[in-house]
């Protein structure tokens, strides 16, 4: 069996997914040797920059790209929604894997139930305009406030910088341990997801069959369906990952559920559609629904964006 090398980010949460995806490889591929390498992206160097001002892409995964371009990596391990939709040339998702918890989540200083129990006019940390919009969409009193840093470092700011509660991603928590710190987690189908939330993108490069071939055990076909269906929604609607879009893909049985929804930042003109369908038909429903989408306005949201 040949020696490995992934690349990924360096961060807690980065390290314990990849630590993760190299033990499960491992139950596969017994006596399979992976070495971690360790990539500060720009995301990492910058730390004070609001995601929602960015109008670039990789801002977290174009240096762990560039590795595996340089064959310096054998693959590398993304969160999938950190990833450009739009594919570096040589390069390809190998897996899809442990998409378990697609939830965005609150984490809030004083005990809440739901948010109709924040109080009035909470300042509530998020980096994220999609958050930000369904957050004023159902309580417009709310004060939405960038925050940056990393899971322990944003928990950590939740009491230095007088946050009322702070909305991370679910799977987050819990693959660091964290999840006693949640006070509730929404509904996916009513707070919308980012697409691809949850799941972990595997990239490797097309041409390495030996390593593709590796990689292949542990992809689901299910969360490759799912979040290619969510991606489609992104490519069809020409935004970037920054805007307030969500998506979210279920499959029961043979079918697949997508909604999705854009909205203007502070919450209103939200615009939200849902079809159903037969999962092999997914990235064909999602793209039905983002045209959908930008005949009922979502057109002029993304120009008002730009300007």
């Amino acid at each position: 069996m040949k020696s490995l090398t992934v690349a990924t980010r360096g961060g807690a949460l980065a390290i314990a997914q990849t630590e993760y995806v190299i033990a499960t490889l491992k139950k596969f591929h017994p006596g399979l040797e992976i070495r971690i390498k360790e990539i500060t992206t720009t995301g990492d160097k910058d730390r004070r920059t609001a995601l929602w001002t960015l109008k670039e892409t990789g801002f977290f995964t174009s240096q762990v790209e560039d590795a595996l371009t340089a064959h310096e990596a054998d693959f590398a391990v993304h969160s999938f929604k950190d990833l450009p939709t739009a594919q570096r040339e040589g390069l390809g998702i190998g897996a899809v894997f442990d998409r378990n918890f697609v939830e965005d989540c609150l984490v809030a200083k004083e005990h809440v139930d739901s948010i109709d129990q924040l109080p009035k006019n909470a300042k509530m940390g998020t980096s994220s305009l999609r958050r930000a919009a369904q957050l004023k969409h159902l309580r417009p009193d709310l004060v939405p406030t960038p925050i940056r840093g990393n899971v322990h470092t944003r928990l950590q700011k939740l009491d230095t910088d007088q946050f009322d509660a702070i909305l991370l991603a679910r799977a987050g928590l819990q693959r660091l341990g964290l999840a006693d710190e949640i006070s509730f987690i929404f509904d996916p189908a009513i707070f919308i997801p980012a697409p691809a939330q949850g799941a972990l993108g595997i990239q490797t490069r097309t041409d390495d069959a030996e390593t593709n071939e590796i990689i292949a055990a542990i992809d689901d076909e299910n969360a490759r369906t799912t979040t290619a269906a969510e991606r489609k929604i992104l490519t069809t609607m020409q935004c970037g990952c920054h805007a307030p879009v969500g998506a979210y893909a279920e499959i029961n049985g043979g079918d697949v559920h997508i909604r999705a929804f854009i909205s203007e930042v502070d919450g209103t003109n939200f615009i939200g559609r849902e079809l159903a369908g037969p999962a092999e038909d997914a990235e064909k429903i999602a793209e039905k629904i983002a045209n959908e989408l930008l005949k009922a306005g979502g057109k002029e949201i993304l120009e008002s964006l730009e300007k």
